[in-house]
């Protein structure tokens, strides 16, 4: 008579077990964003910045998170759509991402992306500007100075992990051919630029130049974006060596669908977007994003009158090599182009 009392017994306790694994294991797959943890930087409301970006997502939102949680999801999309296979982060993945400790964020940058002025507000926040308070007051030269700002890839192993769960991962990107155009205007249009030159002019006009001058492939200076696109799209570019981080595709900088990035910038809201990541990060009024010169800024116009030169069949080749930044970011397909 005892036995079916002691199987119910039995059963109820199994049952008890099986509920506190389910508890168990829904409780440490939440986000890291729900979890918290002191060593991910929390700002005045106790909080992280990536519980304040998640935790917002379950609020009634703004426009700017309505933007970026839109833009989270087309990431996301596009990758598993057009990423056949996921490999495994190495410590080369991580060098662009630079790591706040104090706050909770990472940043990875982009050249030709407002980088400067979002390093030398992380040197700021970090402690590495001094006494300066003003990101405009660090000089630009000084915001690229290797050790000054720690990168990802200098920390252990488990260190990476625990700072991919539970900080705030930002990048900001630009429509790829203003950003490649920018880059063209920068390295290779000012006179001041003198190591470019030397170390891709002359190398671009000896091998893209018929009959170059003995003048040009010494100083390396006069390189048109003609040739530059040459250079980009012969494969023996690649073969040789890595492109520079400021022509670099940003999904082989970035590698936005090995990393889970939580805020996705554009350069086209720079300042309405840089806001919202210091809001994040419960910094805004500590410090300020500064603002660019407008007057200076590479647009599609200007891009468009570039690629004015450009035949259909380079336009072509070219629009191949940095389509996939087209597609993970959302950015269409330029009108001015002629191969359509």
């Amino acid at each position: 008579m005892r036995k079916p009392k002691v199987n119910r017994m039995v059963l109820a306790m199994c049952f008890g077990c099986f509920i506190m694994v389910i508890f168990y294991f829904h409780s440490n797959l939440k986000p890291a964003s729900a979890q918290g943890s002191r060593s991910s930087g929390q700002g005045k409301s106790g909080r992280s910045p990536l519980q304040m970006l998640y935790d917002s997502d379950q609020l009634e939102q703004s426009a700017v998170q309505v933007a970026h949680q839109g833009r989270r999801e087309l990431l996301e999309d596009a990758c598993r759509s057009y990423t056949r296979k996921r490999r495994v982060l190495i410590p080369e993945d991580l060098k662009h991402i630079i790591v706040d400790d104090q706050h909770g964020l990472l940043y990875c940058y982009v050249p030709k992306v407002a980088c400067t002025n979002w390093k030398r507000v992380l040197m700021v926040l970090t402690g590495a500007a001094g006494p300066h308070r003003d990101p405009l007051a660090i000089p630009a030269n000084e915001a690229h100075v290797p050790g000054n700002l720690r990168t990802l890839s200098e920390y252990s192993t488990s260190q990476i992990n625990q700072r991919l769960r539970s900080y705030l991962k930002f990048v900001f990107v630009r429509e790829p051919f203003e950003r490649l155009v920018s880059a063209y205007r920068n390295k290779f249009t000012r006179s001041y630029n003198t190591a470019f030159h030397k170390r891709y002019g002359t190398k671009i006009i000896r091998q893209h130049r018929p009959d170059p001058q003995a003048e040009a492939l010494e100083r390396g200076d006069d390189v048109s974006f003609e040739e530059f696109v040459y250079y980009l799209v012969d494969p023996a570019t690649q073969r040789e060596e890595p492109f520079n981080e400021h022509w670099e595709r940003v999904h082989s900088l970035c590698h936005p669908c090995l990393i889970h990035y939580d805020v996705v910038g554009k350069y086209e809201t720079l300042e309405q977007d840089s806001r919202y990541v210091l809001q994040l990060a419960g910094v805004k009024d500590q410090v300020t994003f500064p603002t660019s010169a407008k007057s200076t800024r590479t647009t599609g116009d200007m891009a468009a009158q570039f690629f004015h030169s450009i035949s259909p069949f380079y336009q072509k080749k070219l629009y191949n090599l940095y389509h996939m930044d087209f597609l993970l970011f959302n950015y269409s397909t330029p009108e001015y182009l002629k191969f359509q």
